[in-house]
């Protein structure tokens, strides 16, 4: 049985599903990849993670055009269901953003074209699943989940952008904290485990619980970790760390040809994200990151 998240967000039993359901392609996990770097290596794992924990839906990426096929190869050889999206531009100056690659997130709302999924769990690329979420898609139909965050000063209000006068935090959340602050339903903290929360809210962390931990600290991510950085020579980042690898590295998590395939590459236009205009720019390739 999975632990209930609150009595009015999850309806039924509460089970884990451990093999793919009739409702298959009606419900997914989604991420976001854009670039050429290393952030592939990120959504691999994630796969292999969503695998290990046997959960019955498939995972999507969402990609800029700017992936070279390579990488949509390996992605598809892991499983995942790859669908190039249009970037969405930034209504103002590319640098009013906390950190400069934030340029890049609005993008992340075409995941809303994906008409055909009637429930997703988004998840970013530096992120890894350690126990079965299925059971969040399960949850009341008509709201906006998701984990409750804060955006410490200390990590750009010392920044260049911070000089504009004006600086969105996090672009795509404050966008969707204003526009779904009426249906939004906040979920514990077990469901996406910030690692800075260890040292900056440790009495709100219970480790041995969490199901799903977010790679997001300066430093953390497990392909590029060196333990240099500040924090990052934490015993409980190093076990993280160790944990992210043991999933990546493990062959038997690789997809196999006897799984469910997944499903082709399409991109739907027929929402109303898709009709937005695009701005008298040039398409700027985007930094690897997720």
């Amino acid at each position: 049985m999975a632990p209930s998240i609150s009595d009015d967000m999850i309806s039924g039993t509460g089970k884990v599903a451990t093999t793919y359901n009739v409702g298959y392609s009606k419900r997914a996990y989604v991420t976001f990849l854009a670039g050429n770097g290393d952030y592939v290596k990120g959504v691999v794992g994630l796969a292999k993670g969503l695998r290990k924990v046997k959960s019955a839906y498939p995972l999507v990426v969402a990609m800029l055009p700017d992936v070279p096929e390579e990488h949509r190869e390996l992605l598809r050889s892991q499983g995942c269901i790859v669908r190039e999206i249009e970037p969405i531009y930034p209504p103002e100056n590319q640098v009013q953003f906390a950190m400069a690659y934030y340029v890049i997130n609005y993008s992340k709302l075409r995941i809303w074209n994906f008409e055909e999924y009637s429930k997703m769990v988004y998840l970013d690329a530096d992120i890894q699943v350690y126990e079965n979420i299925d059971h969040l898609l399960d949850a009341t139909d008509g709201y906006f989940y998701a984990v409750m965050d804060c955006f410490c000063e200390k990590t750009w209000s010392h920044s260049p952008q911070y000089s504009v006068g004006y600086c969105q935090q996090c672009p795509d959340k404050d966008f969707l904290n204003k526009y779904f602050n009426h249906i939004y339903k906040p979920i514990p903290l077990i469901y996406n485990l910030v690692l800075a929360m260890l040292w900056r809210h440790p009495e709100n962390v219970k480790l041995d619980e969490v199901k799903v931990v977010h790679y997001c600290a300066a430093g953390s991510k497990p392909w590029r970790y060196t333990g240099k950085e500040e924090n990052m020579d934490r015993e409980d980042i190093k076990i993280l760390v160790a944990k992210w690898w043991d999933i990546y590295t493990d062959e038997s998590l690789d997809y196999k040809s006897s799984d469910p395939e997944p499903e082709g590459e399409t991109f739907s236009r027929s929402s109303i994200m898709a009709t937005m205009p695009e701005p008298a720019i040039a398409y700027i390739p985007a930094p690897s990151a997720a």
